[in-house]
């Protein structure tokens, strides 16, 4: 007999503004695992957060629609049972989790900590790296203390904004001036961001990304290429070859990523070595300041005036079909998306695997 497969869990969906993002993903990944190898059992997160658990597979979908599992009970019980049956002495009903969640409540640390509560296994960052990952100003922070450039910003609370938002447009105009990007502190896939170029504008982009987050950060308006790296491993990490985003839009925003096909991506981008050397090196570094395992990309802009390289964030949960940035930057550099999947598998059990080892009473 050959070895036993491998029980992946793979959970996507979630109550967030990225949910049908996260169908793609799972879809692609679900039909890129070899199923000699590995057998699934998929984790439906409605857009209301609540859990479906469907059967095992050992095979995949054929259409998209059906990892929405239309017969599967809308049963938090019995889906949390599944990824808690390990810790209550039942078997296992998976041997590692396999997060396929973007944004809010699935890339920002909280499902991370379910699954370190269930002491179980799971693909990619932990919940620090998580929710350093998704917050931006605190992402900033750690980007500032690594000694990484980046461009001018300010932030401030919805409780702020009510109680001196005059003040505040004034602050942001005198330092940063127009145009600036207004973003939700706590979100991804470009969802809720605005270019503001006067304070009318301005106002409009503030209120409109109050509607996702209860914080907002505002950008400089940098004049730059734009340029990612894709960073794979634990206390190793190491760096794909950059690529570049040549956008349909103004900017990369949620239409141009998902919906108009027009953007480019340029892999590996048109710099020269000691640019691209520069590139990997700031995103082990980025990669090290959120203290990540696993997977992350980092996304920088390259400014036109000066060729200066500056961080604008990393993602711990990028975008995963085979036609997305970070699977397709570690295929250029010698990786193949089959393959990169099992290494983020050993990743998460390696993990694993250290936790374990260490002493949480007084043992001696």
């Amino acid at each position: 007999m050959g070895n036993p497969k491998l029980t992946v869990g793979l959970t996507y969906g979630g109550k967030s503004g990225e949910h049908e993002v996260s169908l793609q993903t799972a879809f692609a990944v679900m039909n890129a695992f070899d199923y000699d190898k590995y057998e699934i059992v998929p984790f439906y997160i409605t857009k209301l957060g609540l859990w479906k658990v469907g059967k095992t597979l050992s095979a995949p979908f054929s259409r998209i629609e059906e990892l929405k599992l239309a017969d599967a009970p809308e049963d938090m019980g019995t889906a949390l049972n599944a990824v808690f049956s390990g810790l209550s002495g039942g078997e296992k009903a998976v041997d590692v989790m396999f997060p396929l969640l973007h944004g809010t409540n699935g890339e920002d640390g909280t499902i991370q900590g379910l699954f370190e509560m269930a002491n179980i296994p799971y693909v990619g960052a932990g919940v620090l790296a998580s929710a350093a990952g998704m917050d931006k100003v605190v992402m900033k922070k750690l980007f500032a203390e690594a000694g990484l450039d980046q461009c001018l910003y300010c932030y401030f609370s919805i409780s702020a904004w009510k109680r001196q938002g005059h003040d505040l447009i004034t602050s942001v105009e005198d330092k940063l001036g127009y145009p600036v990007f207004v973003k939700p502190a706590n979100l991804g896939s470009s969802v809720g961001i605005s270019k503001a170029v006067d304070k009318e504008s301005l106002i409009k982009a503030v209120e409109f990304a109050f509607k996702y987050d209860t914080k907002v950060i505002i950008e400089e308006f940098v004049d730059a290429r734009e340029l990612e790296v894709s960073v794979l491993g634990n206390d190793e990490p190491e760096a794909s070859v950059p690529g570049e985003i040549v956008t349909s839009g103004e900017y990369y925003d949620y239409a141009a990523k998902y919906i108009d096909g027009k953007s480019q991506m340029l892999i590996p981008a048109p710099v020269d070595c000691e640019v691209a050397d520069h590139l990997r090196e700031s995103a082990l570094t980025a990669f090290r300041a959120i203290e990540g395992s696993g997977i992350t990309r980092a996304d920088f802009f390259m400014r036109k005036s000066d060729g200066r390289i500056l961080i604008n964030e990393v993602n711990t949960m990028p975008g995963f079909t085979p036609f997305s940035m970070y699977p397709l930057l570690w295929r250029e550099t010698g990786l193949s998306y089959k393959a990169l999947l099992d290494r983020m598998i050993e990743l998460a059990l390696e993990r694993y695997e250290f936790k374990q080892s260490l002493k949480y009473d007084n043992e001696q």
